[in-house]
């Protein structure tokens, strides 16, 4: 973002929010993998800023055996703890750039206490559209990808309900509603609301010329529901999980501070009947 960008809460559709996100994070994979790869593992599922593992939550279930889709994967590193977990996983993205950085963390990758790499398939694609037959998974998973950067996620719902087959299981993690009244700001100054929660205009980052660079979509926890509820899944538990004594690190406007006080991640658990 240069000099003269602005950041503001205007309207954002789907088109542009695909082409801003897309481009983002094309620039910054790299950039984001050296900033945070150390805190996410390069074999490990990482539900969101708190630092909660999926081998302390366990809400995937058991995967060992299963077809597994990871959407919005950034790099796959929570693809690759499904792999190393025994399931068949394919991870997808819609950024070029985080697809490249995936792949080229399969060659470097090592799984804890085996031997090489732990190299899992990519496939660049829209959350909304995505290149699968009905009913082909077991399990869909995201930990703070695809969701809040799409603009319908009522159509991603229901996209995930299409390639999941009957029994099988929705979890995504994303920043819990609640933290989008207050300021994006690791200290004291982020207590306090300072925006309505209901307002669900979306944030929008823009170039010199106006044209967006980076767009997150807000949604109240209600229409979370209403969205998986419209798509034919199940909401069977939602988790809000508490920052833990041992993470010290800031994240952005995630802290010690404020995940002490204030929900940062809310992950749904979901199955489709």
């Amino acid at each position: 973002m240069d000099e003269f960008a602005q950041v503001s809460r205007r309207e954002a559709g789907a088109e542009e929010t695909a082409v801003a996100n897309r481009s983002w994070w094309d620039a910054e994979a790299g950039g984001y993998y050296a900033e945070h790869g150390s805190f996410l593992g390069d074999t490990e599922l990482v539900w969101g800023p708190e630092g909660w593992r999926e081998d302390e939550l366990t809400l995937l279930g058991d995967v060992a055996g299963r077809q597994v889709l990871e959407i919005g994967a950034g790099a796959g590193q929570g693809s690759r703890w499904v792999a190393r977990h025994g399931g068949r996983v394919v991870a997808t993205d819609l950024s070029a750039g985080m697809v490249r950085q995936g792949l080229d963390l399969n060659l470097r990758s090592t799984s804890p206490g085996g031997p090489g790499p732990v190299a899992v398939p990519f496939a660049q694609a829209d959350a909304v559209a995505l290149p699968f037959a009905d009913h082909a998974f077991d399990l869909v998973f995201t930990a703070y990808g695809a969701v809040p950067f799409v603009a319908d996620t009522a159509l991603l719902m229901r996209e995930v309900a299409r390639v999941l087959r009957p029994g099988g299981r929705f979890v995504f993690s994303t920043t819990h509603p609640v933290r989008w009244a207050f300021p994006d700001d690791p200290g004291p100054d982020g207590l306090t609301a300072t925006q309505s929660y209901f307002d669900r205009t979306p944030y929008v980052e823009s170039d010199s010329d106006g044209e967006a660079t980076y767009v997150e979509h807000h949604r109240t926890l209600g229409d979370r529901v209403r969205e998986l509820v419209g798509a034919g899944l199940f909401l069977v538990d939602l988790v809000e999980p508490p920052w833990p004594e041992r993470n010290e690190q800031s994240w952005g406007g995630w802290s010690p501070l404020r995940g002490r006080l204030l929900p940062g991640t809310a992950i749904f658990v979901c199955y489709r009947p």
